[in-house]
């Protein structure tokens, strides 16, 4: 028998995070509730926030309030274009929770600690800093400081993280906002940096696939910027009807 019925795994892709919420939300209509959750980046914050008992549309507000960059920092650039520091203070203040265990439901965070080369999967530790690290796409945002080494995003070695639960489920539900999908226009750096990121990060799909039992990707979704809250509402119906279809699918 299984450790958990029902598994949830997040995938990477900033602001197309808003996505995973509507996703959640279809999940939720659909009596569907997840006993274990993983996720990285964009994925790593939604599921902190649900790990925590939060619905997806309270979330939704609390991330629209403000623009992705009011939870970011310039500075001059050694280690990374931005600060994220202000996301952990809407961690700190909108979750009671302040290590990953202490959540509602069990939830898995994946970092990549740069020192080693090697990705984690932290169920346990300070919340704020393990999903800050988790959301710090190299080159944009500096990395974060735990335990002595340096960690950034989790998509960087596994943007779709059903690895710490793959074998404990009856079954698992995978979100997936970063298909690769061809594009004309490429218009800055950061689209540069991020579209470069995210082509290392989609190899291992059929990989991720064979344990999916639903595997979600809102349709049209690579159409969305990943760092603009600008379409939030957009977005959350885009993984709410797909997640629907997806369903009567299968």
């Amino acid at each position: 028998m299984k450790k958990y019925k029902t598994g949830l795994v997040l995938s990477g892709g900033g602001t197309r995070g808003f996505a995973h919420l509507g996703v959640i939300a279809a999940l939720f209509d659909k009596g569907i509730k997840p006993d274990v959750i993983s996720g990285t980046s964009a994925g790593a914050i939604a599921g902190a926030f649900i790990a925590a008992g939060k619905n997806p549309h309270q979330i939704l507000e609390i991330f629209k309030k403000k623009s992705f960059f009011n939870y970011t920092k310039l500075q001059i650039p050694r280690d990374g274009l931005m600060k994220l520091d202000g996301l952990k203070e809407i961690i700190k203040k909108e979750i009671p929770a302040k290590n990953i265990e202490e959540l509602d439901i069990p939830f898995y965070v994946a970092i990549s600690n740069l020192n080693t080369g090697t990705i984690e999967y932290r169920n346990s530790g300070l919340l704020g800093e393990t999903v800050l690290a988790s959301s710090s796409i190299p080159i944009l945002f500096a990395p974060v400081k735990m335990d002595g080494n340096l960690f950034v995003d989790g998509g960087l070695l596994d943007n779709i993280p059903v690895e710490p639960i793959k074998y404990d489920c009856e079954q698992i539900i995978v979100s997936n906002i970063s298909p690769i999908n061809p594009t004309e226009k490429i218009k800055n750096l950061i689209e540069i940096v991020t579209r470069t990121f995210y082509m290392s990060v989609n190899a291992n799909m059929k990989q991720v696939q064979k344990y999916a039992t639903h595997y979600i990707v809102p349709e049209g979704i690579h159409m969305y910027e990943i760092l603009s809250r600008t379409h939030a509402d957009e977005l959350y119906e885009l993984g709410y009807s797909s997640t629907i279809t997806a369903l009567q699918q299968n």
